[in-house]
């Protein structure tokens, strides 16, 4: 007789640097908010040795909680890194859906049963999208709005998909997905880390399908966002182009 498959468990990779104002809020958030999701599910938080303490504070929540984890890593290594280690802890562990988000509250977590039930009704990646009806940015500059706005057009076009907004970073992907992509070979970060995972996913077949939300700019702590994460965006697009061209991706 086959074994029943395992029960649908979701995980939430939240990484963190130096992100103490917002932890505490955000982890009292998710905590209402898994009341409302569809499957049961944990918590991740992914800290790069943050020097505000950020780790210290996850592990004393970690310890009211038990659905809330703490990974920590020794040092500052990019956003794309945290969240490759979350993901693989997540299949380690034999979870059916993992999510990535920000912990400065530019996601709302009040979405994340939406990009579940995206998953669960079909989708194999669900995103978070700025650029669909219903979505839309709250404090944010008109330079800021062109360039998001930009980088996700120039990155639609050169790599020809049909997603609105590819630098999004709020996701629910299920775990094949995830099995699939080759994880040892994405190498990006920032806004690149987050096309690639899109673009590897469609070039794989899977279907994503774009949840409308509204973006709010950070109101604690400082901006993770610089110019080398945009120029990298700028030039990953193309590379990503090229290898998928010569059969490399």
């Amino acid at each position: 007789m086959t074994p029943d498959p395992p029960a649908p468990r979701f995980l939430l990779c939240l990484p963190t640097y130096n992100e103490r104002e917002n932890l505490p809020g955000m982890v009292e958030a998710l905590r209402a908010v898994r009341e409302e999701t569809p499957i049961p599910g944990d918590v991740l938080i992914v800290d790069d040795n943050s020097p505000d303490g950020t780790g210290a504070l996850a592990d004393a929540l970690a310890a009211r909680y038990p659905w809330l984890h703490v990974l920590h890593r020794p040092g500052k290594q990019g956003l794309g890194r945290a969240y490759l280690a979350g993901f693989r802890w997540a299949l380690a562990r034999g979870y059916s859906h993992v999510l990535e988000m920000d912990c400065d509250f530019s996601h709302d977590p009040e979405r994340v049963p939406a990009l579940l039930e995206a998953v669960l009704g079909g989708a194999d990646v669900a995103l978070g999208s700025r650029y669909v009806r219903g979505g839309g940015v709250v404090n944010w500059s008109v330079t800021r709005r062109l360039v998001s706005a930009g980088g996700c057009l120039y990155a639609r076009v050169l790599l020809g998909l049909g997603v609105r907004d590819l630098t999004g970073g709020f996701k629910c992907f299920r775990r094949e997905v995830l099995e699939a992509i080759d994880l040892r070979a994405v190498t990006a970060e920032g806004y690149a880390f987050q096309i690639e995972m899109t673009y590897r996913a469609c070039r794989l077949g899977f279907t994503v399908r774009e949840v409308p939300i509204v973006f709010t700019d950070r109101v604690a702590g400082g901006s993770k966002m610089t110019r080398s994460i945009v120029s990298e965006a700028a030039w990953r697009v193309p590379q990503l182009r090229l290898r998928a061209l010569r059969g490399r991706l």
